[in-house]
């Protein structure tokens, strides 16, 4: 099956879902990234003397790395104003994510949960953004079947050493998703990618924070017992 990760900056991916991306591709699925900006605006450009067009193109070089070792089937980076998100009209934003899943034609679209897990505002647009194209295209669509928000649990929020996090409740989580070493393995690999960011990786605690389960809100399904798939109910086709 086919499924479509959507972000708003580069290495968003790599602090959530990767061990489940590369489970997927293990496993045979088709897995796809969309990342909506080349994340340019990070202070870290200060340390390197870059401008924000240069630290973007740097971080662009790295999320090549990141499809690499994370297996991706394929990755669409975008150039869309990195911390700008919430200036730009939302109808651009939704035409850009539901043109790369009408080109696509995933099962599963996956975004963060509403709260963003930070609370950043580009989490929180990305989050709106994703959920107003997958409602416009499922109404007239067949292939779109789950619309999935990665998420922690509260009590890993709690955890976090240095950040104010959000999680979701019991109530709230849908799919719960074991994966292997070899999964979390790559996941550091792939956080490896990030050269010049290393030290914000190191300063958010994020290596010890991945572990081998993760968690995920499904948009208008609720199960008493969670899902252990993505893709779990949703046939072969």
């Amino acid at each position: 099956m086919r499924i479509l990760y959507v972000f708003p900056h580069p290495d968003d991916e790599s602090y959530g879902p990767a061990p489940a991306m590369h489970k997927q591709r293990r496993q045979g699925h088709e897995v796809y990234l969309l990342t909506l900006t080349r994340g340019g605006a990070t202070r870290q450009r200060h340390k390197y003397g870059y401008s924000v067009e240069e630290m973007g193109a740097v971080r662009y070089q790295e999320m090549q790395c990141v499809a690499e070792v994370l297996d991706l089937s394929g990755m669409e980076v975008l150039d869309l104003p990195d911390g700008g998100l919430k200036e730009m009209d939302p109808r651009a934003i939704e035409a850009v994510v539901r043109d790369e899943i009408a080109r696509l034609r995933p099962q599963v679209v996956v975004t963060y949960a509403v709260h963003g897990i930070s609370g950043f505002h580009d989490h929180l647009v990305t989050h709106a953004a994703v959920k107003r194209a997958y409602v416009e295209l499922a109404e007239r669509v067949a292939y779109l079947r789950r619309l999935a928000f990665y998420t922690i649990t509260e009590g890993q929020a709690a955890q976090s050493p240095h950040f104010h996090l959000s999680g979701s409740g019991p109530g709230e989580i849908d799919c719960i998703v074991d994966v292997s070493e070899q999964d979390v393995e790559r996941t550091q690999r792939a956080l490896d990618c990030y050269v010049t960011y290393q030290e914000q990786i190191e300063v958010s605690g994020i290596r010890e924070m991945i572990g081998e389960r993760l968690v995920f809100e499904l948009y208008h399904e609720d199960y008493d017992s969670p899902l252990d798939d993505l893709f779990a109910g949703l046939g072969s086709d």
